[in-house]
């Protein structure tokens, strides 16, 4: 199914050439759904643009494309407005037809990309022997909807997870797990060294106290770089359980990763030093050696280096990042490369990316693109943290969510005066705690910082989760009342639109493809988030003005094909958030 502004765009595309010659071939028409009913359901502002350029009057320039526009079989006549912008109003056939066949289409008439490319989405990255805190909370969900909406587009993704699983930190974690636990260290040890976090932070302590301790955990990390048995045994239990209780996280939030840490990359970096001084990038600064990217200086106004190998000959985030830029590029074929990390890193990104294309290490026509996002704030407007002042725990975090959607559900249950199984209650708390965590940050523009709130993420009222899974919950309600299968509803049976709220709810419906390749494009879930609450929205006026299960026929047959397409359209856009519908709540 083409997309309605696909079609829109085409016949403006012949009606300028028409008009004014091929010159003006592929210019963008403009086009703008409207928010007013009274202006139609799209408005063309290219006249105004054209105004310079054909040194005319932008409405007499409106005129001369409205003469050559032919979209008789689309909209009723177009109508000039204001200084020369051209409104549209589809017809209501028209309207139907598209409806019709999105209702027939698994995929909501969401055309797959012509050209799939490559995708890698590198997000989440939490450090090992650290626990996973709120500060990994936006990469993780962000980068994961991200993902889903590229993989539905048809792009094939692949998803990294750059975990922190390689540098000094490792000596003085092996030098404590030899000395506080070597029964780990032993063949098949199946050992628990218990909560890693105290672990770390045992380890850090003897670090900064013990100068003895200091000088063998430098030692240990030398053995781990140099292939050490032991030191590599170590290593491999600190990430295999970091990985194990990284795993229930992701399992819990619904999130396909794969990790692929800094530790992969290390027998790739010697040759990114190698080649950048080959190609004469390469500069010794302070017994360092940098690139000197274009236009970053410090805060003196200095040229501000890229260290890519350190004094002590030991190597930096950038040269793994570089390594990283070529094994992506030239051995997983990737065409677009999207840095799911938080906006404090994008200057490092431009300057990696700047000596990556200096290197001639970007391949012609891949796109590298730093994806950066805000930090979450308590409040009081201050980065997020416990009463303590310790950094939230992103399970702690979790379950408080899932806890407070439980006693709104128990509360609720208990005034409805309605019997719910425990296994009904605590689903219903985990789909709608987590839901609304999700989308409360999805929500946000991805680059502000967004305020975190249980309160308002929870609430059944205004732009969150439980008010989108609640508008699903309502055309579920319909079919268990009405006894009504909307799979089995007669196959010739279509929707007719009458009543204005219908109207508005059909609009809205005709516009996900766009929204969605959007997403896609420009990397806002916000985007998508802001389509499903209007659509919310609509649904619900529509539910309140029209009745669905006691209209005649056939009207209600087509007002349940509406509910239908609806709830559809709904499922599949909570699903690209990574967020579960519920069929009661």
């Amino acid at each position: 199914m083409k997309s309605t502004l696909a079609q829109l765009t085409a016949r403006f595309d012949q009606a300028l050439v028409a008009a004014f010659g091929a010159d003006l071939a592929g210019t963008d028409p403009m086009l703008v759904a409207t928010s007013n009913p009274k202006f139609g359901d799209y408005q063309a502002n290219l006249a105004m643009s054209l105004a310079k350029p054909l040194k005319g009057n932008p409405r007499a320039i409106a005129a001369q494309i409205v003469e050559q526009l032919d979209i008789s079989d689309l909209c009723e006549p177009p109508e000039i407005a204001g200084p020369g912008f051209i409104n549209l109003r589809f017809k209501t056939a028209y309207l139907e037809d598209q409806l019709r066949a999105m209702q027939a289409d698994p995929r909501l008439g969401v055309e797959p990309v012509k050209t799939p490319q490559k995708v890698i989405v590198d997000f989440s990255s939490p450090n090992i022997a650290k626990e996973m805190h709120v500060g990994h909370l936006r990469s993780t969900i962000i980068g994961d909807s991200i993902a889903r909406v590229q993989e539905f587009m048809g792009n094939d993704v692949l998803r990294l997870n750059h975990v922190g699983d390689w540098g000094t930190q490792f000596g003085m974690l092996i030098t404590h797990l030899k000395e506080a636990c070597p029964e780990a260290l032993e063949a098949d040890s199946k050992v628990d060294i218990g909560d890693l976090v105290a672990f770390y932070k045992q380890a850090k302590k003897r670090f900064d106290d013990d100068d003895n301790f200091r000088t063998r955990s430098r030692e240990a990390v030398v053995g781990l770089q140099a292939g050490d048995a032991i030191a590599t045994k170590a290593w491999q239990t600190l990430c295999n359980q970091s990985r194990h209780e990284f795993q229930k996280l992701y399992d819990r939030l619904d999130i396909q990763i794969q990790e692929r840490g800094e530790s992969f990359y290390n027998p790739l970096l010697a040759d990114v030093v190698k080649d950048l001084a080959s190609l004469g990038l390469l500069v010794e600064d302070q017994g360092a050696k940098v690139v000197f990217a274009d236009g970053f200086t410090n805060k003196d106004g200095d040229p501000l280096p890229l260290i890519i190998q350190k004094t002590d000959g030991g190597y930096n985030y950038a040269t793994t990042d570089l390594a990283a830029i070529r094994y992506r590029t030239q051995q997983d074929g990737a065409e677009r490369v999207l840095y799911v990390v938080d906006a404090g890193q994008g200057s490092h990104f431009a300057q990696v990316f700047q000596v990556a294309a200096k290197a001639g290490w970007i391949p012609d026509g891949v796109e590298l693109t730093h994806v950066p996002f805000g930090v979450v704030q308590g409040e009081d407007g201050k980065k997020f943290k416990t009463r303590s002042g310790d950094t939230v725990k992103l399970k702690d975090l979790l379950d408080e969510a899932v806890s407070r959607a439980r006693t709104d559900l128990e509360s609720r249950i208990q005034a409805e005066e309605r019997q719910e199984t425990e296994e009904f209650i605590q689903d219903v708390a985990e789909a709608v705690g987590l839901g609304a965590v999700k989308y409360a940050d999805l929500s946000q523009n991805r680059t502000s910082n967004y305020i975190f709130s249980f309160d308002k993420m929870l609430a059944l009222a205004g732009n969150t989760a439980p008010y989108m899974l609640y508008a699903y919950v309502r055309v579920q309600g319909i079919s268990r009342k009405g006894d009504i299968d909307f799979d089995h509803l007669p196959a010739e049976a279509r929707i007719h639109l009458e009543d204005d709220s219908e109207f508005a709810l059909a609009r809205h419906l005709l516009q996900l493809d766009e929204v969605l390749e959007e997403v896609a494009q420009d990397l806002y879930p916000s985007r998508l988030c802001q389509y499903l609450f209007e659509l919310s929205q609509k649904f619900n006026q529509f539910y309140d003005r029209c009745s669905v299960l006691q209209a005649a026929e056939p009207q209600r047959t087509s007002r349940l094909l509406l509910c239908d397409l609806t709830a559809k359209t709904l499922n599949l856009g909570l699903s690209l958030l990574g967020i579960r519908v519920l069929e009661r709540m």
